[in-house]
């Protein structure tokens, strides 16, 4: 029996991180947790939103809130979407479509990453609400073109091609933790680092009755799908380049987001190169540490991308406090990663369902305190930013 994420002690994301932490080995959780470097970036993302405060519109009655959206043409019942989070099912077995199940339960979106753990085909199926595929250009040209066809084939509705990963940032926690030992396969490198994992055998048995460390099946090789020790080095000889989004629209045929800007130029760029949005995102703090958090620089891509393509954004949401403001500055909708990768890895399909539940009542409470009644209305009027903020 698993914890029961809907007892009355679970009102909010950190909750669901605490238990998350109290089920899975130390190097599960932090692969989840950590971000890059000092993790500067990693706690200004969440520290930002505190930073924005709130104008309300009082003696207003919103008897019911409308959280629809439309992206890229695309409709979702929330304001918020799921994000790629790699290797989901190292949380909890079957775990990318554990989480795109959930996601299709209450009609939002679900973003598979090229480093799943689970066939592209069987997380589609798992969901009658629209699914994206986030695409690495792992093992080449050649390799991605295929997944591409198998991502069209299997009915996925936008490719999310990630720019910020030229090499894997340093994430210092994972190299403590023995990582690269444990998926050596080496006895003698990895028993220094066994016990974290003897030490959860809830987590172990499940994990080994899901088939143990899995190989990555959407990066099929020619000797097979692609195992967690190449991804490194397959990162540094697939880097994404400007052009390359050219032959991936051209091959797609749909449309394209492009995740990963931080900067007005870029954003610019994008358009340019056909993108029909983007993602205001910094790969959660684990890329380049001292970049700014998301929501900071979210005005100044707005302002670049001047309504001509929609503007998401992800980075440190950990309430739904936190999705309204980045709503009111210029966000048509935003990703979640952690937030419901902290409920997967907590109680696997009840834990996604409670994080997604504790965030779209969060945006119901605060509309309704803003004096809103629709995520359509909210706008600058609503928050005020720090004169610190460059303002754009």
């Amino acid at each position: 029996m698993g914890p029961d994420v809907t007892s009355p002690a679970v009102v909010n994301i950190e909750d669901l991180r605490r238990i998350a932490k109290r089920r899975l080995p130390r190097m599960v959780f932090d692969y989840i947790d950590s971000g890059a470097d000092r993790e500067q970036t990693l706690s200004q993302n969440c520290q930002a939103y505190k930073e924005i405060l709130f104008r309300p519109r009082c003696a207003v009655a919103s008897p019911a809130c409308d959280l629809k959206v439309s992206v890229i043409d695309q409709d979702f019942n929330l304001p918020f979407i799921l994000a790629p989070v790699g290797s989901s099912r190292m949380f909890y077995p079957q775990g990318e479509v554990v989480a795109a199940s959930e996601a299709g339960n209450v009609g939002t979106g679900y973003t598979l990453s090229t480093l799943s753990g689970c066939k592209l085909e069987d997380v589609k199926k798992a969901t009658n609400s629209p699914a994206w595929y986030q695409l690495y250009l792992l093992g080449g040209k050649d390799i991605a073109l295929k997944t591409i066809a198998r991502a069209k084939t299997a009915g996925f509705s936008a490719i999310v091609v990630t720019i910020d990963t030229p090499v894997s940032g340093l994430r210092e926690r994972d190299l403590r933790n023995g990582t690269k030992e444990l998926l050596s396969r080496n006895p003698l490198k990895m028993w220094p680092y066994l016990p974290q994992m003897l030490s959860k055998p809830c987590w172990l048995s499940q994990w080994l009755a899901d088939g143990g460390l899995m190989s990555f099946p959407n990066v099929e090789l020619e000797d097979g799908p692609m195992g967690y020790t190449e991804i490194g080095p397959a990162l540094e000889a697939s880097v994404v380049t400007w052009d390359d989004l050219s032959w991936i629209k051209e091959a797609w045929g749909g449309k394209i987001i492009v995740k990963g800007v931080h900067i007005g130029e870029d954003a610019r760029k994008a358009i340019e190169f056909g993108a029909d949005a983007i993602v205001v995102s910094n790969h959660g703090a684990r890329q380049l540490d001292s970049v700014s958090p998301t929501i900071r620089v979210l005005p100044e891509i707005v302002k670049a991308v001047n309504g001509e393509i929609d503007v998401l954004l992800d980075g440190g949401i950990r309430r739904g406090s936190d999705i309204i403001k980045a709503l009111c500055l210029g966000a048509k909708s935003v990703l979640i990663g952690r937030a419901y990768a902290y409920g997967l890895g907590a109680a696997g399909a009840a834990g996604v369902a409670r994080s997604i539940e504790i965030l779209r009542t969060d945006v119901v409470r605060t509309m309704k305190l803003l004096g809103c009644d629709s995520v359509s209305k909210l706008d600058r009027s609503l928050v005020t930013i720090p004169d610190s903020w460059e303002h754009f």
